[in-house]
């Protein structure tokens, strides 16, 4: 599972704090540190700023380039800081994050991959609202965004489609549909393009100790569709360690046996099921109840995940 470290973030007060204070040493240390938890590429999410984004994001290419060798990922909306950094980076093939099939966004934002010979996150999403069903957002793909990445002779393995990992709370429904959106896009096309979902996204606006949890099982079932890439923090040492257990298929305590259930049922087009659960295990009981949500089957509420 390729991971990219999430935790540069704008919406972080200490990252906003230290964009403010230019605090290079900060963001050096950070992105090492993502890098030695395990983080396979590190995001640089700087959020729209439209009036200096053309000089933050450049320059924290350069004092994080100092530091580690991983590709970075360019995840703003302003196509100036973009163009900037891709200027400036020297190592790894960046990651620009992301068009859309919006037509402003799908004219200009490959154009500029193309140019900089860089990947490219795209997003499942039009004119309007994101579409709820696997098959609305496996449309947009194959009718819009890889149609015009292979009128402008963009490489397909350099595209990275995301589907768009929604929160469960307020937008349960679209859980279970990213799912079968991620299955859908390994066989829609051949080669079939990389899949990439922001992880954390499916726990926004939860209490945040109940967000480890959603976030956690969720990614052995987006595992289990087949996703490539997740953005997220590898900081969640349990996390990294469920993934490790996927992968090297560790059978060698009940816990991870379950999560290798959950993980084959997901592949198999299957649901888990009770006989799959100890239910007198705490754990293994919340587990279940998470994935029940995350499946749409059980209505989303705080006090149901805390019982």
């Amino acid at each position: 599972m390729y991971i990219i470290g999430e935790n540069i973030h704008i919406i972080s007060p200490r990252v906003k704090k230290a964009v403010a204070d230019r605090d290079a040493k900060f963001f050096q240390d950070l992105a090492a540190r993502m890098v030695d938890a395990g983080a396979d590429a590190v995001d640089l999410n700087v959020g729209p700023q439209k009036k200096y984004g053309h000089e933050i994001l450049p320059w924290l290419v350069e004092i994080v380039e100092e530091l580690v060798d991983v590709p970075l990922v360019f995840d703003t909306t302003n196509l100036m800081a973009i163009e900037a950094a891709c200027e400036t980076v020297s190592k790894a093939q960046p990651i620009i994050n992301s068009t859309d099939a919006r037509a402003e966004r799908l004219e200009s934002v490959p154009a500029v991959a193309k140019k900089f010979n860089t990947r490219l996150v795209a997003l499942t999403m039009a004119e309007g609202m994101i579409p709820v069903g696997a098959d609305e957002r496996v449309t947009i793909a194959l009718e819009a965004l890889i149609p015009h990445m292979l009128e402008i002779d963009f490489p397909i393995t350099d595209l990275i489609i995301d589907p768009l990992v929604l929160t469960v709370s307020g937008c349960q429904e679209y859980c279970p549909e990213c799912i079968e959106a991620v299955r859908t896009l390994k066989f829609a096309w051949d080669p079939p393009p990389l899949t990439n979902g922001g992880l954390s996204n499916v726990s926004n606006a939860v209490p945040a100790e109940m967000r480890p949890l959603l976030n956690r099982t969720y990614m052995v079932m987006l595992m289990g569709s087949g996703i490539d890439m997740v953005i997220a923090d590898p900081f969640d040492r349990e996390l990294m360690e469920w993934i490790r257990v996927v992968e090297e298929r560790d059978e060698s305590t009940p816990l991870n046996k379950l999560l290798l259930k959950l993980y084959d049922r997901v592949e198999g087009m299957e649901e888990l099921q009770s006989e799959d659960v100890d239910m007198a295990d705490p754990q293994q009981a919340d587990i279940w109840k998470t994935v029940q949500i995350l499946l749409n089957r059980v209505i989303y509420t705080d006090s149901y995940l805390r019982l």
